[in-house]
Formats: structure tokens, sequence, C-alpha cells
């Protein structure tokens, strides 16, 4: 089964409604990682959970059947989540999250790594971006401007609905 991680502090709601849709169409594993508990996904495992039990007659039977949606809650502070999502992420798992640093932890993992605007990260290609990164935080650091990242709007969930389906069409095809 593929397995999701998804670094939901900052994974925007529009994003992480397209990842449960998924999980649930496509019998996903997914992991929701954040220091509270957020209720859209506390809400879509107990409906998927209802839907997956409605057919099953014995009661025993029906208690041991959950959705493998999960709402990871781990401590605040600074990196908990992060830190949980390296710790149980692997070569075969797709991760979604905005922090670069995560991003590249995870592909040196080998995992398959998205950000909320559809960028895929690889082991090959995250040096750049990192590069990239670091030269902003300088820039920022001298005052010569304020990097605000633009409202995630219809043009970037497209393009990340886009990106989480081709990884996950590929993903399924590598676990036949």
């Amino acid at each position: 089964m593929v397995e999701l991680y998804i670094d939901a502090d900052s994974c925007p709601k529009p994003l992480r409604a397209i990842v449960l849709k998924a999980t649930v169409n496509r019998n996903l594993k997914a992991f929701f990682v954040a220091d509270r508990p957020l209720k859209d996904v506390q809400q879509a495992y107990e409906e998927h959970t209802a839907l997956l039990r409605s057919d099953v007659d014995q009661e025993d039977e029906r208690r041991m059947i959950k959705s493998p949606i999960t709402m990871v809650v781990v401590e605040s502070g600074e990196d908990r989540a992060d830190r949980w999502i390296v710790d149980h992420a692997s070569k075969d798992s797709i991760a979604i999250t905005r922090d670069i640093i995560l991003a590249d932890l995870l592909a040196q993992k080998g995992a398959t790594v998205l950000d909320d605007r559809g960028n895929v990260f690889t082991n090959e290609n995250i040096a750049e971006r990192l590069s990239l990164r670091n030269a902003m935080t300088t820039l920022r650091e001298y005052g010569v401007f304020a990097d605000k990242q633009k409202p995630i709007g219809p043009k970037e969930i497209r393009e990340f609905s886009a990106a989480f389906d081709r990884e996950i069409t590929k993903a399924l095809k590598q676990k036949r």
C-alpha cells in the first residue's frame, strides 16, 4: 500500500481535501502530521471508517475495520512534526510539505516529495532548491526584500492536483 506523509500544519485545506479524496478512492494510507488535531482530517477518517464498516454484519469484525487515514498529533515545538515524518517515511513514501529542509531529508531517504505548488523534489534536484532558499534567506536578512509567497489559488490547486495524481499513479504502478 502506498503511504502518504503530509506536513499538515502548513498544508492548505483545499490540498488536504485532494489528498483525503485520493486516500479514500485509491485505498492509500495517509498520515497527516500536525501539532493539533485537524477537523477535516478527523471528519474524513470517521466518514471513511463508517463507509468501510457499512457492508460488514458481524459487530466484532466491524470494530476491527478502520480507515487508513491517520491524524498524528505531535507535541508543539519546532520541527516535531518534521522529525516524526522523517522517522516514519521510507523510500517508497510520498510526502507533501512546504518545508524545503524537510523535503531534503525525505529526498535523501528516497521518498518522493511534493510541495503545495505541485513541484516534485528528488535527491537529484533538491540541492538547487536548497541553494535558492539559502540565497533568499540571506537577502531577507539584509533587508533586500520581504519574501511573500503568493496565496494559493485555483491555478496552484490544479497544478498540485495534477502533480499529486501523477506521482500516486506512478507509485501504484511500481507496487504491482
